[in-house]
């Protein structure tokens, strides 16, 4: 399952990384190793894939850079390796946006599959009691949008195939760990199953229940399902201000559901 994210840019697999086509600028990648992560896993003397995902932030074509700049926007994308990590799969660690001093605020991130399937996971704090939690299964070409100052982690459910993603978000991004880390990881730890991934509470939290749930349609958020994100960018630069200016759009964000 794959889906054109509107730019040329690939997925390697062995290595982990990227490749661009012509007039698509982006960095190296950074690879996250399992030694980067083991923290955060139910078990943390396990084994599994040594690469876990590559990373490039600041991507796009040439003629776009400076729109993207002028928006405080940044576009970036991930490859996840496919494969078990003791009894969970492929995951990111977790983490929360940290303040931008851009905007005063946490910011969100829109993340739209491209290649494979994915589940986003959010929690609404990182507090002993994590309030809202929901695990938001998606295929290629589907969005999902992480609002601000909730915790987020990225998971590979598929174990026998690699999956891809592409994110909008605060070029001045940073990552809030340490009260993360303090609750031993996430408050619900996916696992593996034989049908697929199921959900074990995390006992250094206190409530929190989960909701499983298919990824949604944002028309609320002026999103057209099917049309790559980057697409929607170039086509109106303003679209996605709700991601550098989160406080300007506090509608978006009372009542929001994923």
């Amino acid at each position: 399952m794959t889906f054109y994210p509107g730019l040329q840019i690939e997925a390697t697999k062995e290595p982990l990384g990227f490749s661009y086509g012509q007039g698509v600028f982006g960095p190296k990648e950074e690879v996250r190793r399992l030694e980067d992560i083991r923290h955060s896993l139910e078990d943390k003397n396990c084994d599994g894939p040594e690469e876990l995902y590559a990373i490039v932030m600041d991507i796009g074509n040439e003629e776009d850079r400076i729109s993207m700049k002028n928006r405080n926007l940044l576009f970036g994308a991930v490859t996840y390796a496919a494969g078990v990590i003791g009894q969970e799969p492929v995951r990111s660690q977790g983490h929360i946006h940290a303040i931008s001093r851009s905007c005063g605020a946490s910011t969100p991130e829109v993340y739209e599959i491209w290649e494979g399937r994915a589940v986003i996971y959010i929690q609404q704090s990182d507090e002993d009691n994590p309030g809202r939690c929901y695990a938001v299964y998606a295929e290629a070409g589907d969005v999902v949008i992480v609002p601000p100052g909730w915790v987020h982690a990225t998971v590979n459910p598929d174990v026998k195939h690699n999956m891809t993603f592409g994110a909008w978000c605060v070029r001045d991004y940073g990552f809030r760990y340490e009260e993360i880390r303090r609750h031993n990881g996430i408050a619900y730890f996916p696992k593996v199953g034989r049908d697929g991934i199921w959900w074990k509470p995390n006992p250094s939290y206190q409530g929190g229940k989960l909701v499983e749930k298919r990824a949604r349609a944002y028309e609320d958020f002026g999103l057209k399902p099917g049309i790559p994100i980057y697409t929607q960018f170039q086509e109106n630069k303003d679209l996605f201000l709700f991601v550098a200016r989160p406080l300007d759009y506090p509608k978006l964000w009372e009542k929001y559901e994923p």
